[in-house]
């Protein structure tokens, strides 16, 4: 059996928590994958190391900010250095940012303009517009892992944020090995990756492409995340 981790405050107004357990269900249906999933709230996050240890994936879900911030970075940094197939969607991807921000290039204020206006090295800024319920097309980088689990060039997301990656550090992450490989109709980065050479599945996306499991639709990132977190320990 594999199973997920979902990390997060959960709450049954948010439509991406909504939304993924359907994802899930449909991935485990149509792919015939033995899943189980369990929410663990940010606020028993104490230790990754144990607290995430029976999980082949991890999913870093929306709606932050989390209440055990300290907790969320930690999982993520976890699932990074064991190679724990990952999955960080809106607040999740955020908070991936922050987390390689700190510990792989070295800004160790790295911080979120949500939770601290005020830092100095914010990652992660306010959008110069909303994109709470809007909808947008993307455009995927060729090569990417994205592109491959997409399949297409192309293809229109949702969102549900006021915030996304500060353009300031673009360079740097992809220095370091972050890949954009997801941008808008701006060239503004929505989601950035891992090589496979570098990570079996480290993806994290500024839309949130579970939501496509309310419209009756199984979310290709999923299916890709599930299976990766199948065989990561089988």
């Amino acid at each position: 059996m594999t199973q997920i981790a979902l990390i997060g405050d959960y709450s049954a107004a948010v439509p991406a928590h909504q939304a993924i357990p359907l994802a899930l269900e449909r991935v485990e249906r149509e792919c015939q994958l033995g899943l189980s999933w369990q929410w663990i709230p940010t606020r028993d996050l104490r230790h990754a190391s144990s607290d995430l240890a029976t999980f082949s994936g991890i999913w870093a879900v929306p709606a932050s900010p989390y209440e055990n911030t300290v907790g969320v970075l930690d999982a993520i940094r976890w699932a990074r250095e064991t190679n724990r197939p990952f999955l960080g969607t809106c607040g999740g991807f955020q908070h991936a940012l922050i987390e390689f921000a700190r510990n792989v290039l070295h800004v160790s204020d790295a911080d979120h303009a949500e939770t601290n206006p005020a830092g100095d090295q914010l990652v992660v800024t306010r959008l110069a517009c909303s994109l709470v319920e809007q909808t947008g097309p993307l455009r995927f980088t060729a090569g990417s892992r994205l592109r491959e689990i997409y399949d297409v060039d192309t293809a229109r997301e949702g969102y549900r944020c006021n915030y996304g990656p500060s353009l300031a550090f673009r360079a740097q992450f992809e220095a370091a090995g972050l890949r954009f490989t997801a941008v808008d109709e701006n060239d503004e980065p929505r989601a950035a990756e891992l090589s496979p050479d570098v990570h079996p599945f480290f993806l994290g996306t500024l839309f949130q492409p579970e939501r496509a499991a309310l419209r009756g639709e199984t979310p290709p990132l999923v299916r890709a995340f599930a299976h990766a977190a199948a065989a990561a320990f089988a």
